[in-house]
């Protein structure tokens, strides 16, 4: 569509005193004001980001200044300056009360007069009625005004706080958390925290969850999750797959038929082939009946590399639950006890008055083992939410989101991608919400963040990141992000549902105490701070050894009394170094061929008293 331009005479004098320009042309939602250059005066200044109303016959526009460049057209002598400005909306006057909308019902025409706009008019656009509303800050434009947010649209249609490094996301994420929590008691916060940083910033709302107190017994992992737990997070050998694709639910169906027969002595007791269980039913078996089931059918191999296959599996097994990294997963495995429910409700704080938050940290976890437990997580939020019809709303909150979706369908775990995307796509049907931290916004499964209505944008000067965020946004605000490259610590611009028009804004400073910042090591030897680097060498040491699990009992080779005693390691609740030693294989008895082994002997008791019942 052309611009279209006429001349008039911008010499007589302007019918409002207030008024600063004039449209000049106008194209689509955008309008071209000439202004006065210089400014008139400093409360005059009109530069990129400054609102302007412009009257429009009987109606009053709302616009936003994305562009000031200089006029050179000698036909328009009064104005030295020509602003390009995005229609954002219009205030309105109903029933004798006035109230801001979005979108335009009537445009511009030349000659209309601007002006900025008053401080009653910002603190109109910015008042929310009728909607639950949250204070994360104060406007850019004026700090005495509070920066608001629908709370309902936020969580209903989910969000995203993007921006580089050292930009204040994370204070921000804390800033919206508490916030919510504030007007939303009856939800239900879960907290990924991958560098253990928000678990001083929620006092006592918060229940941190390290690697020390995790619980996630390993049947509560589906198939996948359990087989990249086993392999390291490498791809799983395919003929040892397929043998615990087998029996894995006959693991299960024993389980439950012992149990069916502890519970209820005159029942019948459950066939373990014929339970009905897959390898994702998510019902407990034990590992020493896996390894039972795994052990008699090598008993009963004669190819001597079919057997090795079942061999090579039992030693992984068996490297997996000896590796002190992974007891949050083995802890009791051999006792069994159906626990889910005490889980969810201690991971999802389903009391319903206890502590909303649960601050997850994950820099404790191995390495490996992270997007099994991240996939884990988010699955068990979103079924939970859809068996339960919606019962308790849940606000599933990811840090680091681009490591675990990334955009490049060849990295990263599959399972974790699809559970966050199926909360992307059908969380909101069943209470449960989703928000995303991410530094690298272009790396992000692109489906994932189009499912996200609100945008918080931080400083971004990667231009990958900035296109994206600009493809993200409506036309009308897409100019808006150019500010993104030049905002300054805890300076946003939200886009999107949340807000009644693009905004810039601060986020709430936080009290010292409060504010983010990851668990680094801190040396408990005095000498150690006063420049003993070898003290210092020593305790990293041993929160290396701890961190891989090692029960040791270390003596200082260095120091000149040898007949001191020997002081344990201690393991750290929080290691920092997370090393990766191999599996180990440890040798397993020689396979007996008559069938009389200790665990087929257990095996043949247990299905003779399924006979004589």
């Amino acid at each position: 569509m052309a611009t279209t331009i006429a001349t008039f005479d911008f010499h007589a004098p302007s019918p409002q005193e207030s008024s600063l320009g004039a449209v000049l042309g106008v194209r689509g939602s955008e309008a071209r004001v000439g202004l006065p250059a210089p400014a008139l005066s400093e409360s005059l200044r009109a530069t990129v980001g400054t609102f302007l109303a412009i009257a429009a016959g009987s109606h009053r526009l709302i616009g936003v200044v994305t562009e000031v460049d200089s006029n050179f057209d000698p036909a328009h002598p009064r104005f030295g300056a020509m602003a390009r400005v995005d229609l954002m909306g219009e205030i309105k006057r109903d029933d004798g009360v006035e109230h801001f909308v979005r979108g335009v019902s009537a445009y511009p025409a030349i000659g209309d007069r601007a002006r900025i706009i008053g401080v009653d008019e910002l603190r109109l656009i910015y008042r929310t009625s009728g909607a639950r509303t949250i204070d994360v800050g104060s406007l850019h434009h004026d700090e005495t005004i509070n920066a608001s947010v629908d709370v309902d649209n936020l969580l209903s249609k989910h969000f995203a706080v993007l921006g580089s490094t050292g930009v204040g996301k994370s204070s921000g994420v804390a800033v919206l958390i508490d916030a919510i929590l504030d007007a939303r008691p009856d939800l239900r916060v879960f907290l990924l925290d991958g560098h253990n940083e928000y678990g001083r910033c929620f006092g006592a709302r918060a229940n941190v969850v390290s690697a020390a107190t995790l619980k996630l017994p390993f049947w509560l992992f589906n198939f996948e999750e359990f087989v990249d737990a086993l392999y390291y997070g490498r791809p799983g050998v395919e003929e040892e797959v397929e043998i615990l694709a087998e029996q894995i639910p006959l693991a299960k169906g024993l389980y439950q038929s012992q149990r069916s027969h502890l519970d209820r002595a005159t029942v019948r007791r459950i066939d373990p082939r014929n339970a009905g269980f897959t390898v994702d039913t998510p019902v407990p078996y034990t590992m020493q009946d896996l390894v039972a089931l795994i052990d008699e059918r090598m008993g009963k191999l004669e190819n001597r590399a079919s057997r090795m296959r079942h061999h090579h599996l039992l030693s992984r097994i068996d490297g997996l639950r000896n590796d002190a990294r992974y007891a949050f997963m083995f802890e009791n495995a051999n006792v069994g006890g159906d626990t889910m429910g005490e889980i969810l409700t201690y991971l999802f704080r389903l009391e319903p008055n206890g502590q909303p938050l649960t601050v997850l940290q994950l820099a404790g976890l191995p390495v490996e083992v992270v997007d099994a437990v991240v996939s884990l997580l988010g699955r068990l939020a979103f079924d939970f939410g859809l068996w339960s019809d919606g019962a308790m709303p849940m606000l599933f909150v990811c840090e680091e989101a681009h490591r675990y979706a990334s955009a490049d369908r060849g990295v990263g775990f599959a399972p974790t991608r699809r559970a966050l995307l199926r909360i992307a796509k059908e969380g909101r049907k069943y209470g449960v919400c989703l928000g995303l931290v991410t530094q690298r916004p272009a790396e992000l499964d692109p489906t994932i963040i189009s499912q996200c209505s609100t945008l918080f944008a931080m400083r971004m000067v990667n231009d990958r990141d900035q296109a994206l965020l600009r493809s993200a946004v409506t036309d009308a605000a897409a100019n808006l992000v150019a500010f993104v490259p030049s905002l300054g610590t805890r300076e946003v611009v939200g886009f999107g549902e949340g807000f009644p028009l693009p905004t810039r804004l601060s986020f709430k400073p936080l009290p010292a105490a409060q504010v983010p910042r990851g668990e680094t090591f801190r040396v408990d030897d005095p000498a150690a701070d006063a420049g003993d680097g070898q003290s210092f060498v020593k305790q990293v040491v041993e929160r290396w050894r701890g961190a891989a699990g090692a029960k040791l009992v270390v003596r200082d080779e260095s120091g000149a009394d040898a007949n001191a005693e020997p002081r344990p390691v201690p393991a750290p609740a929080q290691p920092r170094f997370d090393p990766i030693p191999p599996p180990r294989f440890e040798p397993i008895p020689p396979i007996r061929h008559d069938g009389a082994s200790p665990t087929s002997t257990r095996l043949d008791l247990i299905r003779a008293q399924l006979l004589r019942r």
